[in-house]
């Protein structure tokens, strides 16, 4: 039968935050299914533990249609060193 036709109108996004501090050029690297909201939570203290006492501004996204693509992308990026400082450097 497969899976509800609304879930797969579902889209996920892998998201870069920058600390919105510039000082302090700290990255945190996610994804979710609402940009808008997460970006709240991480502000308000509710995110990541890491994400928790700063204010964050989203500097990247990347689309996609699947939970996982999108969590194997998040992985790939917090992984990759270069690619984080290339997305902190583009969006200086």
């Amino acid at each position: 039968m497969g899976p509800p036709k609304y879930l797969s109108l579902m889209n996920y996004y892998v998201y870069v935050l920058r600390n919105a501090n510039k000082d302090n050029n700290i990255t945190y690297v996610g994804y979710t299914n609402n940009l808008k909201r997460r970006l709240q939570l991480h502000n308000a203290g509710k995110g990541a533990k890491f994400t928790r006492g700063r204010r964050w501004k989203i500097i990247y996204t990347e689309k996609y249609s699947t939970k996982n693509e999108a969590k194997s992308r998040e992985y790939y990026i917090k992984k990759n060193r270069k690619l984080r400082n290339l997305i902190k450097k583009d969006n200086e």
